[in-house]
Protein backbone atom coordinates (compact mmCIF):
# COMPACT_ATOMS: atom_id res chain seq x y z
CA UNK A 1 0.00 0.00 0.00
CA UNK A 2 1.31 3.35 -0.79
CA UNK A 3 1.87 6.96 1.05
CA UNK A 4 -0.89 9.27 0.59
CA UNK A 5 0.30 11.81 -2.34
CA UNK A 6 -2.95 13.59 -3.08
CA UNK A 7 -3.00 17.35 -2.09
CA UNK A 8 -5.66 18.07 0.57
CA UNK A 9 -7.35 20.59 -1.95
CA UNK A 10 -7.36 17.47 -4.73
CA UNK A 11 -8.93 15.17 -1.94
CA UNK A 12 -11.24 17.61 -0.44
CA UNK A 13 -12.62 18.15 -4.41
CA UNK A 14 -12.55 14.33 -5.16
CA UNK A 15 -14.81 13.79 -1.71
CA UNK A 16 -16.70 17.15 -2.66
CA UNK A 17 -17.75 15.77 -5.28
CA UNK A 18 -18.35 12.37 -4.33
CA UNK A 19 -20.64 13.90 -1.69
CA UNK A 20 -22.67 16.39 -3.96
CA UNK A 21 -23.17 13.98 -5.83
CA UNK A 22 -24.60 11.57 -2.81
CA UNK A 23 -26.32 14.45 -1.67
CA UNK A 24 -28.58 15.11 -4.85
CA UNK A 25 -29.59 11.45 -5.17
CA UNK A 26 -30.41 11.67 -1.23
CA UNK A 27 -32.19 14.51 -2.04
CA UNK A 28 -34.34 13.28 -4.93
CA UNK A 29 -34.59 9.74 -2.40
CA UNK A 30 -35.87 11.81 0.69
CA UNK A 31 -38.32 13.90 -1.52
CA UNK A 32 -39.79 10.45 -2.60
CA UNK A 33 -39.81 9.00 0.62
CA UNK A 34 -42.11 11.55 1.90
CA UNK A 35 -44.71 10.95 -1.10
CA UNK A 36 -44.47 7.81 0.16
CA UNK A 37 -44.63 7.51 3.39
CA UNK A 38 -45.38 11.35 4.35
CA UNK A 39 -44.08 13.80 6.06
CA UNK A 40 -45.48 13.50 9.82
CA UNK A 41 -48.21 11.09 11.63
CA UNK A 42 -47.86 7.64 12.88
CA UNK A 43 -46.62 6.17 9.53
CA UNK A 44 -43.67 8.46 9.07
CA UNK A 45 -42.27 8.23 12.31
CA UNK A 46 -42.35 4.11 12.74
CA UNK A 47 -40.54 4.13 9.47
CA UNK A 48 -37.83 6.72 10.85
CA UNK A 49 -37.72 5.45 13.61
CA UNK A 50 -36.72 1.81 12.04
CA UNK A 51 -34.45 2.54 9.46
CA UNK A 52 -32.50 4.85 11.57
CA UNK A 53 -31.81 2.37 14.32
CA UNK A 54 -28.80 0.22 12.19
CA UNK A 55 -26.89 3.50 11.68
CA UNK A 56 -27.53 4.29 15.65
CA UNK A 57 -26.40 0.86 16.90
CA UNK A 58 -23.23 1.30 14.38
CA UNK A 59 -22.34 4.27 15.89
CA UNK A 60 -22.97 3.25 19.55
CA UNK A 61 -21.22 0.09 19.11
CA UNK A 62 -18.20 1.49 16.65
CA UNK A 63 -18.85 4.23 14.37
CA UNK A 64 -17.07 6.94 16.16
CA UNK A 65 -14.07 4.36 17.75
CA UNK A 66 -13.49 2.79 13.88
CA UNK A 67 -13.05 6.60 12.55
CA UNK A 68 -11.09 8.16 15.38
CA UNK A 69 -9.12 5.34 15.50
CA UNK A 70 -8.43 3.58 12.74
CA UNK A 71 -6.46 6.11 10.07
CA UNK A 72 -4.08 6.89 13.00
CA UNK A 73 -3.42 3.29 13.94
CA UNK A 74 -2.94 1.81 10.33
CA UNK A 75 -0.87 5.22 9.47
CA UNK A 76 1.28 3.70 12.32
CA UNK A 77 1.10 0.39 10.82
CA UNK A 78 1.92 1.65 7.93
CA UNK A 79 5.90 1.96 9.32
CA UNK A 80 6.28 -1.54 10.40
CA UNK A 81 6.82 -4.69 8.71
CA UNK A 82 3.13 -6.84 9.81
CA UNK A 83 1.24 -3.53 8.66
CA UNK A 84 -0.64 -5.45 5.80
CA UNK A 85 -1.24 -8.83 8.64
CA UNK A 86 -2.80 -5.81 11.26
CA UNK A 87 -4.95 -4.39 8.74
CA UNK A 88 -6.14 -7.80 7.43
CA UNK A 89 -6.61 -8.72 11.06
CA UNK A 90 -8.74 -5.44 11.42
CA UNK A 91 -11.05 -6.59 8.82
CA UNK A 92 -11.50 -9.80 10.50
CA UNK A 93 -12.09 -8.64 13.46
CA UNK A 94 -14.72 -6.39 12.25
CA UNK A 95 -16.44 -8.78 10.36
CA UNK A 96 -17.08 -11.49 13.63
CA UNK A 97 -18.10 -8.29 15.66
CA UNK A 98 -20.40 -6.52 13.17
CA UNK A 99 -22.09 -9.83 12.29
CA UNK A 100 -22.73 -11.31 16.38
CA UNK A 101 -24.14 -7.81 16.93
CA UNK A 102 -26.25 -7.69 13.78
CA UNK A 103 -27.82 -11.18 14.51
CA UNK A 104 -28.41 -10.40 18.06
CA UNK A 105 -29.98 -7.22 17.24
CA UNK A 106 -31.96 -8.01 14.63
CA UNK A 107 -33.34 -10.40 16.72
CA UNK A 108 -34.30 -7.85 19.44
CA UNK A 109 -35.56 -5.78 17.45
CA UNK A 110 -39.32 -5.91 18.54
CA UNK A 111 -38.00 -5.00 22.41
CA UNK A 112 -35.50 -2.02 20.89
CA UNK A 113 -38.12 -0.54 18.78
CA UNK A 114 -39.98 0.05 21.80
CA UNK A 115 -37.46 2.49 23.49
CA UNK A 116 -37.20 4.91 20.56
CA UNK A 117 -40.96 4.42 19.15
CA UNK A 118 -43.58 4.63 21.48
CA UNK A 119 -46.95 6.15 20.04
CA UNK A 120 -50.14 4.45 21.86
CA UNK A 121 -51.21 3.37 18.59
CA UNK A 122 -50.37 -0.69 18.69
CA UNK A 123 -50.57 -1.27 14.72
CA UNK A 124 -47.75 2.08 14.31
CA UNK A 125 -45.62 -0.23 16.81
CA UNK A 126 -46.28 -3.42 14.92
CA UNK A 127 -45.40 -1.58 11.19
CA UNK A 128 -42.43 -0.10 13.19
CA UNK A 129 -40.80 -3.76 14.22
CA UNK A 130 -41.41 -5.13 10.94
CA UNK A 131 -39.42 -2.19 9.14
CA UNK A 132 -36.57 -2.81 12.19
CA UNK A 133 -36.31 -6.62 11.59
CA UNK A 134 -35.64 -5.73 7.54
CA UNK A 135 -33.87 -2.66 8.11
CA UNK A 136 -31.39 -3.97 11.20
CA UNK A 137 -29.28 -6.26 9.08
CA UNK A 138 -27.81 -3.00 7.62
CA UNK A 139 -25.92 -2.76 10.92
CA UNK A 140 -23.38 -5.04 9.73
CA UNK A 141 -23.23 -3.38 6.52
CA UNK A 142 -22.49 -0.04 7.58
CA UNK A 143 -19.53 -0.97 9.97
CA UNK A 144 -17.82 -2.81 7.32
CA UNK A 145 -17.92 0.32 4.52
CA UNK A 146 -16.61 2.29 7.34
CA UNK A 147 -13.49 -0.22 8.67
CA UNK A 148 -13.14 -0.98 4.56
CA UNK A 149 -13.18 2.59 4.10
CA UNK A 150 -10.80 3.92 6.63
CA UNK A 151 -8.04 1.61 5.07
CA UNK A 152 -8.59 2.95 1.96
CA UNK A 153 -8.22 6.69 3.57
CA UNK A 154 -5.26 5.54 5.56
CA UNK A 155 -3.71 4.99 2.22
CA UNK A 156 -4.90 8.83 0.96
CA UNK A 157 -7.73 7.19 -1.25
CA UNK A 158 -10.70 8.78 -1.31
CA UNK A 159 -12.72 8.48 -4.19
CA UNK A 160 -14.49 4.80 -3.50
CA UNK A 161 -15.35 6.06 -0.40
CA UNK A 162 -17.60 8.95 -0.79
CA UNK A 163 -19.26 8.52 -4.05
CA UNK A 164 -20.27 4.45 -2.67
CA UNK A 165 -23.15 6.53 -0.70
CA UNK A 166 -24.25 8.00 -4.08
CA UNK A 167 -24.86 4.81 -5.43
CA UNK A 168 -26.45 3.95 -2.53
CA UNK A 169 -29.01 6.60 -2.67
CA UNK A 170 -29.71 5.66 -6.54
CA UNK A 171 -30.66 2.30 -5.39
CA UNK A 172 -32.71 3.76 -2.53
CA UNK A 173 -34.46 6.05 -5.12
CA UNK A 174 -35.19 3.20 -7.89
CA UNK A 175 -36.87 1.57 -4.93
CA UNK A 176 -39.20 4.17 -3.78
CA UNK A 177 -40.06 4.69 -8.00
CA UNK A 178 -41.06 0.85 -7.95
CA UNK A 179 -42.85 1.75 -4.87
CA UNK A 180 -44.81 4.12 -6.74
CA UNK A 181 -44.92 2.61 -10.35
CA UNK A 182 -46.89 -0.48 -8.75
CA UNK A 183 -49.83 2.26 -7.95
CA UNK A 184 -49.50 1.34 -4.19
CA UNK A 185 -51.28 3.32 -1.77
CA UNK A 186 -49.06 6.80 -0.63
CA UNK A 187 -48.77 7.91 2.92
CA UNK A 188 -50.76 4.76 4.35
CA UNK A 189 -52.14 4.43 7.86
CA UNK A 190 -49.86 2.07 9.57
CA UNK A 191 -53.19 -0.30 9.22
CA UNK A 192 -52.76 -0.33 5.47
CA UNK A 193 -49.40 -1.50 4.95
CA UNK A 194 -49.30 -4.87 3.25
CA UNK A 195 -46.44 -7.08 2.94
CA UNK A 196 -45.73 -6.14 -0.74
CA UNK A 197 -45.62 -2.12 0.70
CA UNK A 198 -43.15 -3.16 3.13
CA UNK A 199 -40.89 -5.93 1.28
CA UNK A 200 -40.28 -2.82 -1.49
CA UNK A 201 -39.69 0.10 1.11
CA UNK A 202 -37.41 -1.65 3.49
CA UNK A 203 -36.25 -3.88 1.20
CA UNK A 204 -34.82 -1.77 -1.00
CA UNK A 205 -33.57 0.51 1.65
CA UNK A 206 -31.15 -2.80 3.26
CA UNK A 207 -30.27 -3.71 -0.61
CA UNK A 208 -28.31 -0.10 -0.83
CA UNK A 209 -26.36 -0.41 2.04
CA UNK A 210 -25.37 -3.65 0.67
CA UNK A 211 -24.37 -2.08 -2.51
CA UNK A 212 -22.55 0.76 -0.87
CA UNK A 213 -20.21 -1.51 0.58
CA UNK A 214 -19.54 -3.59 -2.72
CA UNK A 215 -18.47 -0.06 -4.07
CA UNK A 216 -15.41 0.19 -2.17
CA UNK A 217 -14.22 -3.84 -3.54
CA UNK A 218 -12.55 -2.00 -6.76
CA UNK A 219 -10.66 0.25 -5.04
CA UNK A 220 -9.25 -2.09 -2.75
CA UNK A 221 -7.91 -4.19 -5.04
CA UNK A 222 -6.52 -1.48 -7.64
CA UNK A 223 -4.70 -0.20 -3.88
CA UNK A 224 -3.29 -3.84 -3.37
CA UNK A 225 -5.25 -5.18 -0.54
CA UNK A 226 -5.92 -8.20 -0.53
CA UNK A 227 -7.89 -9.26 2.25
CA UNK A 228 -6.78 -12.48 4.30
CA UNK A 229 -9.24 -14.30 7.36
CA UNK A 230 -6.46 -13.57 10.08
CA UNK A 231 -7.12 -14.19 13.47
CA UNK A 232 -5.17 -12.76 16.98
CA UNK A 233 -5.54 -9.80 18.91
CA UNK A 234 -2.60 -10.47 21.51
CA UNK A 235 0.48 -8.69 20.43
CA UNK A 236 -1.46 -6.73 17.53
CA UNK A 237 -1.97 -3.15 18.99
CA UNK A 238 -5.14 -4.10 19.38
CA UNK A 239 -4.95 -3.05 23.06
CA UNK A 240 -4.03 0.55 22.21
CA UNK A 241 -6.66 0.36 20.49
CA UNK A 242 -9.15 -0.72 22.45
CA UNK A 243 -7.98 2.06 25.38
CA UNK A 244 -8.42 4.53 22.79
CA UNK A 245 -11.81 3.47 21.22
CA UNK A 246 -13.46 3.43 25.16
CA UNK A 247 -14.21 7.07 25.19
CA UNK A 248 -15.08 7.24 22.06
CA UNK A 249 -17.54 4.34 22.14
CA UNK A 250 -18.63 6.04 25.54
CA UNK A 251 -19.15 9.22 23.45
CA UNK A 252 -21.54 7.39 21.09
CA UNK A 253 -23.35 6.14 23.73
CA UNK A 254 -23.90 9.15 25.45
CA UNK A 255 -25.33 10.87 22.32
CA UNK A 256 -27.55 8.09 21.84
CA UNK A 257 -29.25 8.55 25.13
CA UNK A 258 -29.79 12.11 23.54
CA UNK A 259 -30.97 10.42 20.58
CA UNK A 260 -33.71 8.16 23.14
CA UNK A 261 -34.72 11.83 24.10
CA UNK A 262 -34.95 13.75 21.17
CA UNK A 263 -36.98 10.54 19.75
CA UNK A 264 -39.58 10.05 22.59
CA UNK A 265 -39.95 13.47 22.91
CA UNK A 266 -41.07 14.18 18.98
CA UNK A 267 -42.60 11.06 18.95
CA UNK A 268 -44.71 12.15 21.61
CA UNK A 269 -45.48 15.70 19.69
CA UNK A 270 -46.42 13.99 16.71
CA UNK A 271 -49.01 11.85 18.65
CA UNK A 272 -50.74 14.74 20.31
CA UNK A 273 -50.83 16.28 17.10
CA UNK A 274 -52.34 13.66 15.84
CA UNK A 275 -54.81 13.06 18.39
CA UNK A 276 -56.06 16.90 18.51
CA UNK A 277 -56.23 17.41 14.46
CA UNK A 278 -52.90 19.94 14.11
CA UNK A 279 -50.08 19.58 12.06
CA UNK A 280 -47.00 19.96 14.30
CA UNK A 281 -43.27 18.91 13.81
CA UNK A 282 -42.28 15.35 14.32
CA UNK A 283 -39.41 12.91 14.53
CA UNK A 284 -39.51 12.74 10.57
CA UNK A 285 -39.65 16.72 10.78
CA UNK A 286 -36.75 17.21 12.14
CA UNK A 287 -34.63 14.33 10.66
CA UNK A 288 -35.81 16.07 7.00
CA UNK A 289 -34.37 19.48 8.35
CA UNK A 290 -31.02 18.19 9.61
CA UNK A 291 -30.89 16.50 5.98
CA UNK A 292 -31.38 20.03 4.32
CA UNK A 293 -28.49 21.37 7.28
CA UNK A 294 -26.07 18.79 7.31
CA UNK A 295 -25.93 19.09 2.90
CA UNK A 296 -23.19 21.71 3.48
CA UNK A 297 -21.63 20.07 6.62
CA UNK A 298 -21.14 17.22 4.91
CA UNK A 299 -19.88 18.66 1.49
CA UNK A 300 -17.66 21.12 2.40
CA UNK A 301 -17.01 20.62 6.30
CA UNK A 302 -16.74 16.71 5.91
CA UNK A 303 -14.87 16.71 2.91
CA UNK A 304 -12.25 19.16 3.48
CA UNK A 305 -11.56 17.80 7.30
CA UNK A 306 -11.75 14.19 6.07
CA UNK A 307 -8.73 15.07 3.25
CA UNK A 308 -7.13 16.94 6.69
CA UNK A 309 -7.23 13.64 8.67
CA UNK A 310 -4.63 11.44 7.45
CA UNK A 311 -1.89 14.40 7.35
CA UNK A 312 -2.92 15.29 10.76
CA UNK A 313 -2.30 12.08 12.32
CA UNK A 314 0.90 12.10 10.69
CA UNK A 315 1.94 15.81 12.62
CA UNK A 316 0.69 14.03 16.01
CA UNK A 317 2.39 10.58 15.46
CA UNK A 318 5.60 13.14 14.80
CA UNK A 319 4.67 14.84 17.72
CA UNK A 320 4.72 18.47 15.17
CA UNK A 321 2.49 20.69 17.35
CA UNK A 322 3.15 23.40 14.42
CA UNK A 323 2.02 21.42 11.74
CA UNK A 324 -1.28 20.66 14.12
CA UNK A 325 -2.10 24.18 14.75
CA UNK A 326 -1.28 24.83 10.64
CA UNK A 327 -4.10 22.25 9.86
CA UNK A 328 -6.29 23.24 12.48
CA UNK A 329 -6.15 26.75 11.28
CA UNK A 330 -6.77 25.54 7.68
CA UNK A 331 -10.01 23.41 8.97
CA UNK A 332 -11.26 26.61 10.74
CA UNK A 333 -10.70 29.06 7.72
CA UNK A 334 -11.64 27.30 4.36
CA UNK A 335 -15.11 25.97 4.42
CA UNK A 336 -16.39 28.79 6.09
CA UNK A 337 -16.09 30.19 2.29
CA UNK A 338 -18.96 28.66 1.44
CA UNK A 339 -20.89 27.87 5.11
CA UNK A 340 -21.06 31.45 5.83
CA UNK A 341 -23.08 32.71 3.03
CA UNK A 342 -25.14 29.03 2.99
CA UNK A 343 -26.18 29.74 6.33
CA UNK A 344 -27.52 33.02 4.91
CA UNK A 345 -29.32 31.47 2.47
CA UNK A 346 -30.83 28.97 4.26
CA UNK A 347 -32.43 31.31 6.57
CA UNK A 348 -33.69 33.54 4.25
CA UNK A 349 -34.98 31.32 1.94
CA UNK A 350 -36.24 28.39 4.25
CA UNK A 351 -39.76 28.30 3.08
CA UNK A 352 -39.09 27.70 -0.66
CA UNK A 353 -36.20 25.01 0.21
CA UNK A 354 -39.04 22.85 2.31
CA UNK A 355 -41.23 23.69 -0.32
CA UNK A 356 -39.11 22.75 -3.40
CA UNK A 357 -37.77 19.43 -1.97
CA UNK A 358 -41.07 18.24 -0.47
CA UNK A 359 -42.76 19.13 -3.51
CA UNK A 360 -45.17 16.22 -3.45
CA UNK A 361 -46.69 17.59 0.16
CA UNK A 362 -48.61 20.53 1.04
CA UNK A 363 -47.50 23.53 2.00
CA UNK A 364 -49.07 23.24 5.69
CA UNK A 365 -46.40 20.74 5.45
CA UNK A 366 -42.94 21.97 4.19
CA UNK A 367 -44.10 24.85 6.31
CA UNK A 368 -43.22 22.83 9.34
CA UNK A 369 -40.14 21.61 8.05
CA UNK A 370 -38.96 25.34 7.34
CA UNK A 371 -39.66 26.48 11.10
CA UNK A 372 -37.71 23.51 12.37
CA UNK A 373 -34.72 24.82 9.90
CA UNK A 374 -35.06 28.08 10.92
CA UNK A 375 -33.73 26.70 14.36
CA UNK A 376 -31.45 24.06 13.46
CA UNK A 377 -29.88 25.30 10.78
CA UNK A 378 -27.44 28.10 13.24
CA UNK A 379 -25.92 24.48 14.10
CA UNK A 380 -23.69 24.20 10.49
CA UNK A 381 -20.96 26.27 11.55
CA UNK A 382 -20.11 25.27 15.01
CA UNK A 383 -21.27 21.33 14.27
CA UNK A 384 -18.15 22.23 11.91
CA UNK A 385 -16.05 23.70 14.08
CA UNK A 386 -16.19 21.04 16.84
CA UNK A 387 -15.47 18.16 14.03
CA UNK A 388 -12.47 19.58 13.62
CA UNK A 389 -11.53 19.94 16.87
CA UNK A 390 -12.30 16.38 17.80
CA UNK A 391 -10.39 15.56 14.53
CA UNK A 392 -7.84 17.10 16.22
CA UNK A 393 -8.23 15.04 19.48
CA UNK A 394 -8.85 12.00 17.65
CA UNK A 395 -5.34 12.21 16.09
CA UNK A 396 -3.65 12.76 19.55
CA UNK A 397 -5.42 10.03 20.87
CA UNK A 398 -7.18 12.33 23.66
CA UNK A 399 -10.50 10.58 23.01
CA UNK A 400 -11.28 11.02 26.51
CA UNK A 401 -11.73 14.27 25.72
CA UNK A 402 -13.72 13.73 23.09
CA UNK A 403 -15.47 11.64 25.83
CA UNK A 404 -16.14 14.70 28.24
CA UNK A 405 -16.94 17.63 25.85
CA UNK A 406 -19.72 15.01 23.93
CA UNK A 407 -21.36 14.71 27.64
CA UNK A 408 -21.89 18.30 27.84
CA UNK A 409 -23.34 18.46 24.08
CA UNK A 410 -25.82 15.99 24.22
CA UNK A 411 -26.84 17.34 28.34
CA UNK A 412 -27.51 20.73 26.36
CA UNK A 413 -29.57 19.18 23.58
CA UNK A 414 -31.18 16.78 26.21
CA UNK A 415 -31.86 19.47 28.58
CA UNK A 416 -33.32 21.53 25.85
CA UNK A 417 -35.62 19.15 24.43
CA UNK A 418 -37.04 18.10 27.70
CA UNK A 419 -38.16 21.92 27.96
CA UNK A 420 -39.11 21.30 24.69
CA UNK A 421 -42.27 18.55 25.67
CA UNK A 422 -43.47 21.05 28.31
CA UNK A 423 -44.31 23.80 25.48
CA UNK A 424 -47.11 23.99 22.72
CA UNK A 425 -46.01 20.53 20.41
CA UNK A 426 -46.20 22.96 17.44
CA UNK A 427 -43.02 24.69 18.74
CA UNK A 428 -41.26 21.18 20.28
CA UNK A 429 -39.75 20.41 17.32
CA UNK A 430 -38.26 24.29 16.86
CA UNK A 431 -37.02 24.13 20.13
CA UNK A 432 -35.24 20.41 19.67
CA UNK A 433 -33.45 22.00 16.64
CA UNK A 434 -32.65 25.19 18.17
CA UNK A 435 -31.21 23.44 21.17
CA UNK A 436 -29.04 20.93 19.29
CA UNK A 437 -27.60 24.09 17.50
CA UNK A 438 -27.23 25.85 21.42
CA UNK A 439 -25.27 22.63 22.03
CA UNK A 440 -22.87 22.10 19.34
CA UNK A 441 -21.83 25.99 20.31
CA UNK A 442 -21.11 25.24 23.68
CA UNK A 443 -19.16 21.86 22.82
CA UNK A 444 -16.80 23.29 19.85
CA UNK A 445 -15.92 26.28 22.99
CA UNK A 446 -14.95 23.77 25.35
CA UNK A 447 -12.88 22.20 22.41
CA UNK A 448 -11.25 25.66 21.39
CA UNK A 449 -10.60 26.17 25.43
CA UNK A 450 -8.89 22.64 25.37
CA UNK A 451 -6.72 22.79 22.72
CA UNK A 452 -5.46 26.41 23.56
CA UNK A 453 -3.97 24.69 26.80
CA UNK A 454 -2.46 21.84 24.85
CA UNK A 455 -1.03 24.34 21.81
CA UNK A 456 -1.38 27.63 22.70
CA UNK A 457 -3.49 30.39 21.00
CA UNK A 458 -5.35 28.65 17.80
CA UNK A 459 -5.64 32.17 16.32
CA UNK A 460 -9.29 32.82 17.25
CA UNK A 461 -9.49 36.29 16.66
CA UNK A 462 -7.93 36.54 13.46
CA UNK A 463 -10.30 33.40 12.69
CA UNK A 464 -13.68 35.56 14.04
CA UNK A 465 -12.33 38.41 11.47
CA UNK A 466 -12.41 36.39 8.46
CA UNK A 467 -16.18 34.88 9.50
CA UNK A 468 -17.27 38.31 10.24
CA UNK A 469 -16.20 39.97 6.99
CA UNK A 470 -17.85 36.98 4.87
CA UNK A 471 -21.48 37.06 7.44
CA UNK A 472 -21.42 41.03 6.49
CA UNK A 473 -22.11 40.70 3.04
CA UNK A 474 -24.04 37.18 2.71
CA UNK A 475 -26.67 38.56 5.37
CA UNK A 476 -26.81 41.85 2.86
CA UNK A 477 -26.88 39.40 -0.14
CA UNK A 478 -29.35 36.95 1.51
CA UNK A 479 -31.66 39.52 2.25
CA UNK A 480 -31.63 41.46 -1.02
CA UNK A 481 -32.36 38.20 -2.68
CA UNK A 482 -35.07 37.11 -0.32
CA UNK A 483 -36.82 40.53 -1.05
CA UNK A 484 -36.67 40.41 -4.63
CA UNK A 485 -38.10 36.94 -5.20
CA UNK A 486 -41.10 37.09 -2.97
CA UNK A 487 -41.67 41.25 -5.06
CA UNK A 488 -41.20 39.57 -8.56
CA UNK A 489 -42.32 36.07 -7.90
CA UNK A 490 -45.15 36.62 -4.85
CA UNK A 491 -46.82 32.63 -5.71
CA UNK A 492 -43.78 31.01 -5.40
CA UNK A 493 -43.91 27.54 -3.53
CA UNK A 494 -47.53 28.07 -3.72
CA UNK A 495 -47.83 25.54 -6.26
CA UNK A 496 -47.32 21.52 -5.71
CA UNK A 497 -46.18 18.96 -7.74
CA UNK A 498 -43.60 18.64 -10.22
CA UNK A 499 -43.83 22.31 -11.22
CA UNK A 500 -42.78 23.10 -7.66
CA UNK A 501 -39.68 21.75 -8.05
CA UNK A 502 -38.99 22.74 -11.45
CA UNK A 503 -39.65 26.45 -10.73
CA UNK A 504 -38.19 26.52 -7.08
CA UNK A 505 -34.77 24.63 -8.14
CA UNK A 506 -34.50 27.33 -10.66
CA UNK A 507 -34.88 30.37 -8.82
CA UNK A 508 -33.12 28.69 -5.59
CA UNK A 509 -29.87 27.72 -8.06
CA UNK A 510 -29.89 31.32 -9.63
CA UNK A 511 -30.00 32.89 -6.28
CA UNK A 512 -27.87 30.48 -4.82
CA UNK A 513 -25.00 31.59 -7.58
CA UNK A 514 -25.55 34.98 -7.09
CA UNK A 515 -25.32 35.03 -3.31
CA UNK A 516 -22.37 33.22 -3.16
CA UNK A 517 -20.80 35.31 -6.48
CA UNK A 518 -21.59 38.64 -4.83
CA UNK A 519 -20.86 37.80 -0.84
CA UNK A 520 -17.37 36.85 -2.68
CA UNK A 521 -16.84 39.86 -4.46
CA UNK A 522 -17.77 41.84 -0.98
CA UNK A 523 -15.48 39.48 1.14
CA UNK A 524 -12.29 40.24 -1.18
CA UNK A 525 -12.81 43.57 -1.18
CA UNK A 526 -13.03 43.22 2.80
CA UNK A 527 -9.36 41.47 2.59
CA UNK A 528 -10.58 37.71 3.16
CA UNK A 529 -7.56 35.67 1.19
CA UNK A 530 -9.34 32.54 1.46
CA UNK A 531 -12.24 33.34 -1.42
CA UNK A 532 -9.45 34.29 -3.71
CA UNK A 533 -7.47 31.02 -2.13
CA UNK A 534 -11.05 28.93 -3.44
CA UNK A 535 -11.48 30.85 -6.18
CA UNK A 536 -7.96 31.47 -7.32
CA UNK A 537 -7.05 27.83 -8.74
CA UNK A 538 -10.37 27.79 -10.80
CA UNK A 539 -9.38 30.88 -12.75
CA UNK A 540 -6.26 29.71 -13.32
CA UNK A 541 -7.49 26.50 -14.64
CA UNK A 542 -10.08 28.17 -16.88
CA UNK A 543 -7.54 30.64 -18.32
CA UNK A 544 -5.33 27.80 -19.20
CA UNK A 545 -8.23 26.12 -20.94
CA UNK A 546 -9.07 29.39 -22.88
CA UNK A 547 -4.97 29.58 -23.67
CA UNK A 548 -5.35 25.93 -25.88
Amino acid sequence: MSAPTQSVGRSGAVMAAGTLVSRVAGLARTSLLTSVIGLSGLTADAFTAANTLPNQFYLLLAGGAVQAVLVPQIVRARRRPDGEDFVNRVVTVSIAFFGIATVLLTALAPLIVRIFYSPEDTQAVRLAVVFAVICMPQLFFYGMYTVLGQVLAADGRFAAFTWAPALANLVAVAGLLWFRAASLPLAAAPRDWSAEMVGILAGTATLSIVIQLAALLPALRRMGFTYRWLWGVRGQGFGEMASVAKWTVGSIAVQQLGFVVTSRVLTRAGALGAGSGEGVGTLTTLTNAQFIVYLPHGLVTVSLITALYTRLSEAAADGDHAAVLRYHDQGMRMPSVILVPGVAFLVAFAPLVASTLFFTNTVEQTAQVALVLYGIVWLVIPMGWGFLNDRVLYAQTQTYLTFRIQCVVTSTAALVALLAATLDPRATAFTVGLGQALAYLVGSSIGFVVLRRQHGPLGLRSIASTYLRLALPAAVVAVVLAFAVRLLLPGLGADRGLSALLQGAVVLGVAGVVQLAVTWSGAHLLGVREVGDLVGPVGRRVRALRGR
